[in-house]
């Protein structure tokens, strides 16, 4: 069966949708904002900068994994590479969103405030991403492409999920 018939209406839709969800946020500039160095070491504006550049690589890697199964002829390694990374981007989530990093510090952002007052679901969240994270990157390097077709919609769900709650302009 080829994969083009796998990923078909409904399928595709609901994917590109997650997709969508997936991706950065916007850019972290300042204005003298953001200045406040937090217990990290980094400043605010660094902390948002660095969660908005770590999404924005897991839409790229997911994005790829979706071109890939959409082709002709998809390319496993290609897959299986670009699946091996999303585990390693999601590693410490919950620790881009240090208290002070949202709409307050005057620094851009699309984090909403909900992710600070709703901190258990945020990081029940944050764990079925990671699960769904390692979960995809399984079904890639078994290389069989009708399982890694399976859990790219499970996949984007963690994405869509969390950003249905906690993320402005979604």
């Amino acid at each position: 069966m080829s994969i083009k018939r796998v990923l078909t209406g409904a399928s595709i839709a609901a994917t590109l949708v997650t997709l969508s969800a997936c991706g950065g946020g916007g850019d972290a500039a300042t204005d003298g904002a953001g200045s406040e160095v937090l217990s990290n070491g980094r400043t605010v504006a660094e902390q948002i900068a660095l969660r908005q550049d770590q999404y924005e690589q897991i839409g790229g890697a997911f994005k790829t994994i979706r071109d890939e199964l959409e082709a002709s002829s998809p390319d496993i390694a290609t897959i299986q590479t670009a699946a091996a990374n999303l585990p390693e981007l999601g590693t410490g989530m919950g620790d881009w969103f240090p208290e002070g990093t949202g709409p307050e510090s005057g620094v851009e952002t699309e984090a909403l405030p909900t992710i600070w007052e709703t901190p258990e679901d945020f990081a029940q969240k944050v764990a079925d991403f990671q699960a769904a994270a390692a979960s995809i990157d399984t079904a890639a390097q078994s290389g069989d492409l009708a399982a890694i077709a399976a859990a790219v919609q499970p996949f984007g769900g963690t994405c869509k999920a969390c950003h249905d709650n906690y993320r402005l302009d979604d």
